[in-house]
This record gives C-alpha cells, structure tokens and sequence, in this order.
C-alpha cells in the first residue's frame, strides 16, 4: 500500500512543484541562469529510456548546438543518479546538442525523483515545447490523465490552458494512426483533422484533402457530403437539412472558450458558407447581467 501512496503522490503533491524544474529547461533565457550542482562528463549522462519524446528535430538539434558552442549551456539539465552515472529527467536535447558541440562536461541539477515523477516531468516537459505538433499534444494529455488519475480540469488549471482546449485537443486521438500520422508531419492542420474525426473513413477523406490542398472549411464540407444520403434514399429530407447544420468542432471549442472566460453559456451560430453568424450569451442571475454590461462596456 505504502508503495501505491508513493506513486500517486505526482501530480497529487502539486503539479507546480513539479512544473516549477521542468520550467527551468529553457535552452537560451534571457533571465539569470540557475547555478548547477555540479559539471558531469557527458557520457555519465543517459537519456531517460521512457521518454516520450521520440523525435528531435536536426535543424533545431544543430542550431542549438552552434549557440552552445559559442555559449555553452545557460540552464542546466535536470537529472536524478542512476547507478555510476546520472539519467535525464528534463533537457534530453541539450544533451544531444551539447555532444554535437564537442562539450565534454554539462552542467546538471540532481533530483531525487522516483520512476513515477520522471515520467511525469518527461510528459509535462513535452507538452510546454514551442515545437509540439497537436498529436503529440493530445497525447501527452492522454498519458498524464491515464496514469495519474487527473482531470481535464486539473489539468487545465496547472498547465495554464483553457479545459475546451484540452478536450479538442484529445479528441485527436480518436483518428486512425494513418491520419495522425499527417499531423504530426504537418500535412494536416489540427482544424483538419477535428473535422474527420465523425468521419466514416477518415483516412481516405484525409488524402483527398492533402491532394486538393482543401481549407478546413472545405473539409468539413467533404465530411458532410460524405455522410451524407444518396439522392434516391428514403431517409427524410428533414434529416439531412439537419445534419448539415451541425456546430463544427472548432465552433464547439470556441463557444467552450467563451464560456469559461465569461462564466456564462454561450452559443455560437455560424451561417454556413457565409460571414453571417450569431452569438447568444444565456446568464442566470440579474448579478451576472450587470457582469456582462461591465465587460462589454469597460472591455475588462
């Protein structure tokens, strides 16, 4: 049981105290650079062998070397002590780069993480990288609620996003490898992919837009014509008017957006094919009217 409380105590002790190291990662701050705890030759270093990010990019892995190069490593790398050497917690591609820049010692902070914490700084530190692709996104989010039991909420809060984004972002998830796959080499735009998520065959819908070079909006009119009836069906025209008024994903997240900044429902109607559209702002309270005024009228 003891050892149950120790796994779960992560994000449970406070995913700031966690974000507070893995917010030391940046390779060129312009604020004061921590002081290390000491210089350890680099190949007393290792990456951390559960690390989820797989891909580093060799244009940014070589720029990065060159600024080290000429001036060295401002932050340190995090790591926890591992047998004779040191493993990575945060800064796995400072280490690669510094090895391109021929340094012989790197400057680290030591930690004393348990197995659970690492994986979750590894996760944490992936999801605040400029250069995320929307899938691994999502599937950082997947993994932080998956093994440690938080919500989108909580989540939210800690890392400083809205909850919609984050719910759209995992919807991702639920598209075939194939289409991820797109996104994560930037043929398809996140807005692109959240429109084949309903999709019947996402996957050959994706390739008819990556060929046509369609918009987003183009795209979710190939998913709607796809969905919907042949012309000679006995379903009833009712139905398909229906359907082709259905709110998009990225409407649907924009309206969480506005809801949760104004702590009001809000609902917004776009006119398919136009520039037309309305937004219903629903309060419950004559307090959160006069709330409303005050913000429509000081813009605050």
């Amino acid at each position: 049981m003891a050892d149950k409380g120790q796994k779960q105590r992560g994000l449970g002790r406070g995913l700031s105290a966690l974000m507070a190291d893995v917010n030391d990662r940046t390779d060129l701050s312009t604020s004061a650079p921590r002081a290390p705890d000491m210089m350890v030759p680099v190949e007393q270093v290792v990456p951390n062998p559960d690390q989820p990010r797989r891909r580093f990019d060799a244009d940014l892995l070589d720029d990065l070397a060159a600024s080290i190069k000429e001036k060295g490593i401002i932050q340190p790398l995090i790591v926890r002590r591992k047998g004779d050497g040191y493993e990575i917690v945060a800064g796995e591609r400072r280490w690669r780069a510094a090895q391109k820049a021929g340094l012989h010692h790197i400057p680290v902070v030591i930690r004393d993480f348990d197995d659970t914490e690492v994986l979750e700084i590894a996760i944490i530190e992936n999801i605040q990288r400029a250069d995320l692709n929307p899938v691994e996104e999502a599937a950082g989010y997947v993994q932080l609620m998956n093994k440690f039991g938080h919500t989108q909420e909580k989540l939210a809060e800690a890392l400083g996003k809205s909850r919609s984004h984050i719910a759209n972002t995992m919807r991702l998830m639920q598209l075939p490898e194939v289409v991820r796959d797109f996104v994560t080499e930037g043929k398809l735009s996140a807005g692109h992919a959240r429109s084949l998520i309903t999709a019947k065959d996402p996957v050959a819908l994706a390739k008819k837009v990556i060929a046509g070079d369609l918009s987003v909006r183009d795209t979710e009119k190939l998913v709607r014509k796809a969905a919907a009836p042949p012309p000679d069906s006995d379903r009833p025209s009712r139905k398909s008017a229906r359907k082709s008024t259905e709110k998009t994903a990225d409407t649907r997240a924009l309206e969480g957006d506005l809801s949760a900044n104004l702590g009001m429902k809000v609902s917004v109607d776009h006119q398919d094919g136009s520039e037309y559209g309305v937004i219903t702002i629903t309060y419950k309270t004559l307090d959160e009217l006069d709330e409303l005024c005050r913000i429509l009228t000081t813009g605050q």
